[in-house]
């Protein structure tokens, strides 16, 4: 997944850097012909984005491949050369007949100045055109391209000198003297903003700013060192096809190995099916299951391997559906799903109807309890647990111990649950509780009693410290006896043991907290009605602080602390405090002299 997200920063950064070249790409200089003038800012073709130029020197390409400039009232013209240093555009009218234009010339509106006609040098003189009925001498000369009885003369002329008979004034205008001689009109017009010239002298490059301003404003900037052996296109380009490959066989690799890894899950799982034939409970289809669910029409809740549904079996029995998911381990929270509860028979265990192994997909089908789990009452916001009572608080617990003694001592393989808490406890319609999730469980022989591991298992804040490091024990069933010892604090204080949110600070840890409280004999005033709550109360308090010592050695066994649920409160000691060791080394700890059971030894574990 990290290479994956690296792979995928790295492809944006560099697309949004070609993004950014791909401006300078679209305004880049081009021609209508191999032989057109070179057109670039502040000239753009009709094709390029507005930002190339302005709207005042816009071209087009005819079908002949001609460079148009089209004016306001004047039309059309052939752009022959463009010369940016001096800012000079060498335009010709095509059909040589420019002049007629000028009965309908609005002088405002062109954009050019007029300057003679390189390499010659014209003077420019006033004219005044005239429109006469009647053909004139060789005073007046005529507008061979008019077809209208135009004549032109210089203003300079005496009125006397000019036939002005059947004459009527059209206008003045000052022209090179050549447009009104000449027969070829070719003109040269320059612009005086942008001011580029000196920019482009210097070899640089002249572009608009970027400020969207429709002023006229430049900016100057140095163009790319010649002979460099890549520009920052064409590099940006190569690095994007080298990851363009690279990802390629990455996805490939990452697919291949999935479907490998499928297929090896797969295999383990119908080899396990095979071993555990006569055991193993109904086995459906996957055709089944969305059956059963009706589609998954009815969520019950998610949890860390799978979506669990509500579903109904063919006679009326509602059922609840675990939904494997298919990237979560190696097929082994499967295996030891169905490979442990089809071994199981107990009433505080909840019962496994069957399971689906159906290509890759896998689900596990259990009986429906209604109340759903015991975190829902005892963490609830809307004191819910209040109406359980503390007199069904205990008979919970003594179901949940009963249930991990069995566990223990009670089937042919000891079973190491390993993840007990609130959330794995089941109820039913009477709230009887019922022990389920299976997933992290491990089995071993009943003269086994610890097992090694390669790595911690369950849930923070009920996992055993041996779990976490062997500096204080082997993992073993003790293991168990801690996560329930937690959970059991938990039904006392009603709340997380661990919370930052409270207004007092010391009570942030509520196990040290009710230790300090019952060392001192101090009251636990903990939703206390009458006087037997108060037994019960402090009577699961001192059970669980015992089952929560920091070594194992130190804690009792379950078939011990069902004894202790079902004697009287009277009967039970204060433990050691559990805290007073806390983060120190097993040798620098105060041990008691006597000790619930012999030292653990360690043996490998029965997956």
């Amino acid at each position: 997944m990290g290479i994956s997200l690296f792979f995928f920063f790295l492809f944006m950064r560099l697309f949004a850097e070609i993004n950014g070249g791909s401006q300078d790409d679209e305004c880049k200089a081009s021609r209508c012909s191999h032989h057109g003038p070179v057109i670039r800012f502040p000239f753009r073709l009709k094709h390029q984005p507005e930002h190339c130029g302005y709207p005042e020197f816009e071209l087009s390409c005819s079908e002949e491949k001609w460079t148009i400039l089209e004016l306001p009232s004047l039309g059309k013209f052939w752009v022959k050369e463009i010369n940016y240093t001096s800012q000079e555009i060498f335009v010709q009218y095509p059909d040589d007949c420019l002049r007629r234009q000028f009965l309908n010339l609005n002088l405002s509106a062109f954009t050019y100045d007029y300057l003679s006609a390189s390499p010659f040098t014209y003077d420019t003189y006033d004219f005044t055109f005239f429109n006469c009925s009647e053909n004139k001498t060789y005073e007046l000369w005529s507008n061979p391209c008019s077809f209208l009885p135009v004549y032109v003369a210089p203003s300079s002329y005496s009125l006397a000198e000019v036939n002005l008979s059947s004459c009527r004034q059209i206008f003045n205008a000052t022209l090179p003297y050549y447009y009104i001689y000449g027969r070829e009109w070719e003109s040269s017009m320059n612009w005086s903003k942008p001011m580029c010239g000196n920019c482009e002298a210097k070899g640089n490059k002249c572009q608009r700013k970027k400020n969207n301003s429709t002023e006229p404003e430049i900016e100057c900037i140095d163009k790319p060192a010649k002979g460099a052996p890549m520009d920052k296109m064409v590099l940006t380009e190569a690095i994007l096809g080298f990851l363009h490959f690279t990802f390629g066989i990455f996805i490939i690799f990452i697919v291949y190995r999935s479907n490998k890894l499928k297929r090896e899950h797969r295999i383990n799982i119908q080899k396990f099916l095979e071993d555990y034939r006569a055991l193993k409970p109904s086995r459906y289809s996957y055709a089944d299951i969305k059956k059963i669910t009706n589609n998954f029409k009815d969520k019950l809740g998610q949890g860390g391997y799978g979506t669990v549904y509500k579903g109904k079996l063919s006679n009326e029995v509602f059922v609840a559906v675990k939904i494997l998911d298919d990237f979560k381990g190696n097929g082994e929270d499967f295996i030891n799903e169905v490979g442990t509860m089809s071994t199981i028979h107990h009433v505080n265990v909840v019962r496994l109807l069957g399971f689906c192994a159906d290509g890759y997909k896998q689900a596990l089908i259990y009986e429906f309890l209604p109340n759903e789990s015991l975190d829902k009452f005892i963490f609830s916001a809307f004191g819910n647990n209040y109406s359980l009572g503390w007199h069904k608080l205990q008979d919970i617990a003594i179901g949940i111990a009963k249930g991990i003694e069995y566990l223990h001592q009670g089937c042919d393989q000891r079973i190491l649950h390993l993840d007990i808490k609130p959330h794995n406890i089941l109820l039913d319609h009477n709230f009887n509780p019922k022990i389920s999730d299976f997933g992290l469980a491990k089995l071993c022989s009943k003269e086994q009693s610890a097992i090694s591991m390669t790595a911690a298992r369950g849930t923070m804040g009920y996992i055993a410290p041996e779990m976490l490091s062997r500096n204080f024990g082997n993992v073993s069933s003790k293991s168990d006896v801690y996560s329930f010892g937690m959970l059991l604090i938990e039904m006392v204080g009603g709340r997380k043991n661990i919370d930052a949110t409270v207004e007092n600070t010391s009570q942030a840890y509520f196990p040290e907290w009710l230790y300090n409280h019952l060392d001192q004999e101090q009251e636990v005033h903990i939703r206390i009605e009458d006087e037997s709550d108060i037994k019960i109360a402090k009577k699961l308090s001192i059970i669980g602080l015992w089952c929560i010592q920091w070594y194992p050695i130190d804690r009792p066994s379950m078939k011990i602390v069902v004894g202790m649920l079902e004697g009287e409160e009277g009967n039970l000691v204060m433990p050691p405090n559990p805290f007073t060791s806390m983060g120190q080394t097993r040798t620098s700890v105060r041990r008691r002299k006597t000790s619930i059971q012999p030292e653990l030894t360690v043996i490998s574990e029965i997956e």
